[in-house]
């Protein structure tokens, strides 16, 4: 089988012997062996199971990258384990990871788990853990526990971030003396938001010199998954240990010094500016998030900047984590009746490139997954949406919360068609090249854009977890409907964050290079007032958006035909293309 024959040679050469030990499923993102069962025991112990499941990458249509970046870690944390002493076993599976660990777990007896991180994979796996055949422990790679955060927040929602982050900064003693933090706030946000003018200088990020292992991995992504959006860089692909702590020490002397102010900043000059890249790493576990907070507890950078990444990763990254349990991923505990799409979505693929992603069959000519082929029926309302496949094992469902109850696809925009707005273009150009861009390019672009067009949240959310290489459940699903879209109301925010043209110009250098005025013809500003006129109503709750609905009723009314005016034609521009001409060469490889 190629894409696979060199890693198994070189597995097979340097893999221990089996016998004696206790076994142990590593999923794919707890690639560490401090953390877990695995971290519990020495080398001649352990012997652990990893998969690769072609039918889990089938499910969407995943960038390239990602499925690159997962394959080739796995494949090196294989390898790195068996030489370390851990026997290894590898499986490829065509069905589910519950398929290929019950064949294990009846072979070599129960297997030991570190409760799965993501949704999907405990529901894949629930009735191995109900029958025994799985053990589950509990995940010691967060720095947070459940019942930090239920003292913090509450069992219900409203959920809030400062209240989890303050309580947690007291019971840690990070960025603390004695009962007061350090600097004397808890937050310094209010002083990083300052535009970036080119200095000081933006770090390039490394790059690496892919092994022949990497290489395999790409060959395998070219060929078998080709079908995948995005583009597939291994020069840009950290695969090993020693890749990701490579990462780790850049971020530390070239990033952590200037992130704190910059962290808003929007620019076409510098993709990342001075973020670390490391979400992708930390989300497989290759760098700990408890590496993090070592990293900014032990460095010089100014304070404002080390609580800006302390409260992103002690505060922000926990907290999304903690609110997705407490929701069941928005399905339940939100005060209302939340509808479920029964399939996976792929993020409005079928639309943009005209063939239907759950049809579609891998390269070895097997079926995405059992019945999907009789299973396909799309809508218009909401892009694609299916009929559960009769044989679909597990039943995978999305939540649909839909606050302003927005029924608008995806403008093909997303995938790579222009739109003539520059800030839009540019990151989904960027995305596509690299699968990521940081968080407010995700927010204050992506995000914002949708939601001013009333783009239905779960095709949107969709879209993320297929274009981004550190998208799981729990990071996406809490990001988008619960942030970037308000989909789920103020279950973890209080506001709706939407903007107009002024921020984006006022926080970057996207306008400049536009072939619209902010202050005059660009669309967003007046798609901003049509937003906040449409849906008055939902958010007159809502005090910190008090005041713009009071500029909002004092606009003049010829102002409010207009912007509703632009609303609906922008809509019609981007739905059916025209908003720019055609330019092949700016879509994602396909």
């Amino acid at each position: 089988m190629t894409g696979i024959d060199l890693f198994r040679r070189e597995l097979a050469r340097v893999n221990p012997r089996a016998p004696g030990r206790r076994w142990i499923f590593v999923p794919y993102d707890q690639l560490s062996d401090r953390i877990g069962p695995l971290g519990r025991l020495t080398p001649s112990e352990a012997a652990i199971v990893l998969v690769e499941s072609p039918w889990k990458a089938s499910l969407r249509p995943y960038h390239r990258q990602k499925l690159g970046l997962v394959l080739a870690n796995l494949r090196h944390f294989a390898l790195e384990q068996a030489r370390r002493g851990v026997h290894v076993e590898h499986v490829v599976s065509t069905g589910t990871y519950a398929d290929a660990l019950e064949r294990v777990a009846r072979q070599r007896g129960p297997l030991a788990l570190a409760e799965p991180a993501e949704r999907e994979l405990r529901i894949d796996l629930a009735p191995l853990v109900a029958s025994g055949l799985v053990r589950c422990e509990a995940h010691d790679g967060w720095l947070t526990a459940a019942g930090q955060f239920e003292r913090a927040c509450g069992a219900e929602p409203p959920f809030r971030m400062d209240a989890f982050y303050r309580l947690v900064r007291r019971e840690s003693g990070v960025l603390m003396e004695r009962d007061r933090p350090l600097g004397g706030r808890f937050s310094f946000d209010g002083e990083n938001r300052r535009r970036w003018d080119g200095q000081p200088a933006a770090p390039e990020p490394p790059r690496f010199e892919p092994d022949a292992i990497t290489r395999e991995v790409g060959e395998l992504v070219e060929r078998r998954f080709a079908r995948h959006p995005g583009r597939l860089d291994l020069t840009t692909l950290p695969a090993t240990a020693s890749d990701a702590e490579r990462m780790l020490a850049w971020a530390r002397t070239e990033c952590l010094e200037h992130f704190g102010p910059f962290e808003d900043a929007l620019s076409t000059r510098s993709r990342g500016l001075f973020h670390t890249r490391l979400a992708p790493l930390v989300n497989l576990h290759r760098v700990l998030p408890r590496d993090l907070l070592d990293m900014a507890l032990t460095s010089e950078a100014p304070l404002a900047s080390r609580e800006g990444f302390v409260r992103q990763v002690l505060g922000w990254r926990e907290f999304v984590r903690h609110v997705h349990r407490a929701t069941d991923g928005f399905r339940s505990n939100l005060g209302r009746a939340v509808l479920r799409a029964d399939r996976p979505g792929d993020g409005g693929w079928s639309r943009w490139s005209g063939n239907p992603w759950h049809t579609a069959r891998p390269h070895d000519g097997s079926p995405v997954h059992p019945g999907a082929r009789s299973a396909v029926r799309a809508t218009s309302r909401a892009g694609t949406r299916s009929e559960r496949a009769s044989a679909e094992v597990p039943a995978i469902d999305a939540a649909l919360p839909n606050a302003f109850g927005a029924r608008r696809s995806l403008p093909a925009a997303y995938w790579g068609q222009p739109s003539g707005l520059n800030c839009l273009d540019t990151v989904v150009r960027d995305v596509w090249e690299e699968g990521w861009s940081h968080h407010i390019t995700r927010l204050m672009v992506l995000a914002n854009i949708a939601t001013l067009l009333d783009v239905e949240p779960r095709e949107l959310t969709d879209w993320f977890w297929c274009a981004y290489v550190d998208a799981y459940d729990w990071v996406v699903e809490p990001n988008v409907l619960g942030m970037g879209t308000f989909a789920a109301g103020d279950v973890l925010t209080t506001k709706p964050y939407v903007a107009g043209a002024a921020y984006v110009d006022r926080m970057g250098d996207y306008c400049a290079g536009c072939r619209f005025e902010p202050g005059q013809d660009c669309p967003l500003t007046p798609l901003y007032w049509a937003f906040l006129a449409r849906h008055a109503r939902q958010l007159a709750g809502l005090p910190r958006l008090r005041l713009p609905l009071r500029a909002l009723a004092r606009r003049p009314l010829d102002r409010r035909r207009q912007d509703a005016r632009v609303f609906e034609e922008w809509s019609r521009r981007l739905a059916d293309g025209s908003a720019a001409p055609r330019d092949p060469s700016a879509e994602p490889a396909h």
